[in-house]
């Protein structure tokens, strides 16, 4: 195979991005889209010069088609991505993986009787600047990481619709926005076992409908009155090899400004990805701030999409390997539930 074929899944927000990334990929070939609303999945097919599939069996029975981005409702990721399979398709799915740990065992189960690559849309995994900061810490320029802290803050950033609903989203921002940075950050840790979690969710504030001075991302069926995720979510998560993960997430919080870090903290030095990426390091008895040159210093949301996909197409094509496994999107979703599951409980708990 020298060239991948693929349809979409879903053909809302996050689909224009896929799709827009495989059309700027050379060995791959964007050839259909099907979306539970007909009308949607014409439209999008016209915008793209691709068939509207008029059904999801139909799409996963056409020969065709070798892969499939799965970008629905957090709520079918892990059953729509394991039919996929079934048919004999490699798979990208969205995070969240799933909405239940359960959900995503039986997927990985799945996986692992395929001869399939799936991979989980754990987009910053592949921005320039992650990448370089892994290079650096692979090399062991940073020692052992010990330490890290995840933030992505949202003054008035609850989207509504699905969004909101917990029924087809599974959570507010700490399984939308916060899976992100908690994910990066445990990945350049290494990904160490989780083996405890204190979590403390809380939803006073809703979906602040009545904020009209500054200007939000909605979705399509976006609904004033629907909201019933949370509002913030933090979490202490300690691994087994003693090193600990602090997080702190939200759609709508009185602060000044919307903030996004990612941090991580070694014995030999530290590194601030987000923002913008620089790296502390001690030479000569001295301690070095340090800037490295990249093109994206910071997440650029249109870089990300483009190397994530073209990752995604070369390791279907036998080309590289798999940055972002099933594996990984289990322990994620074990993680984000034992912080709900904590928070709901009012202590910590264990998941030894």
């Amino acid at each position: 195979m020298s060239r991948l074929n693929v349809a979409v899944i879903g053909a809302g927000s996050i689909a224009a991005s896929h799709m827009r990334a495989y059309q700027a990929t050379p060995d791959a070939a964007l050839v259909g889209v099907y979306d539970i609303r007909p009308e949607r999945t014409r439209e999008v097919a016209e915008a793209h010069s691709i068939r509207a599939f008029d059904s999801l069996d139909d799409l996963l029975a056409d020969p065709t088609i070798d892969a499939v981005s799965v970008c629905t409702w957090n709520d079918s990721h892990a059953e729509i991505a394991a039919k996929a399979l079934r048919a004999g398709k490699h798979v990208l799915v969205e995070k969240p993986l799933s909405k239940t740990v359960a959900e995503a065992e039986a997927l990985a189960a799945a996986a692992a009787d395929s001869d399939r690559v799936l991979q989980v849309g754990f987009v910053r995994r592949f921005s320039s600047n992650a990448r370089v900061l892994k290079t650096f810490i692979d090399a062991g320029e940073l020692g052992e990481i010990y330490y890290a802290r995840a933030t992505n803050l949202r003054r008035i950033g609850n989207p509504g619709g699905w969004f909101a609903d917990s029924a087809r989203s599974g959570g507010g921002p700490l399984i939308d926005i916060g899976v992100h940075v908690l994910d990066l950050c445990w990945f350049m840790m290494g990904c160490p076992r989780p083996v405890t979690v204190s979590g403390v969710t809380d939803s006073r504030l809703g979906n602040r409908a009545n904020i009209t001075s500054l200007e939000r991302y909605k979705v399509a069926d976006y609904d004033p009155d629907l909201s019933d995720v949370e509002d913030l979510a933090t979490a202490l998560i300690r691994f087994e090899n003693g090193s600990s993960l602090l997080l702190e997430t939200s759609y709508s919080l009185h602060a000044t400004d919307d903030r996004l870090e990612v941090a991580v903290f070694g014995d030999r030095g530290g590194a601030e990805l987000e923002p913008e990426l620089r790296i502390v390091a001690e030479k000569h008895d001295t301690v070095l701030n340090i800037s490295p040159q990249v093109d994206f210093a910071t997440f650029d949301f249109e870089e990300g999409f483009d190397n994530e996909i073209a990752a995604f197409v070369a390791t279907c094509l036998g080309e590289a390997p798999l940055i972002a496994p099933v594996e990984h999107g289990v322990e994620m979703m074990r993680m984000l539930t034992a912080i709900y599951e904590s928070a709901a409980l009012g202590h910590e708990i264990s998941l030894a």
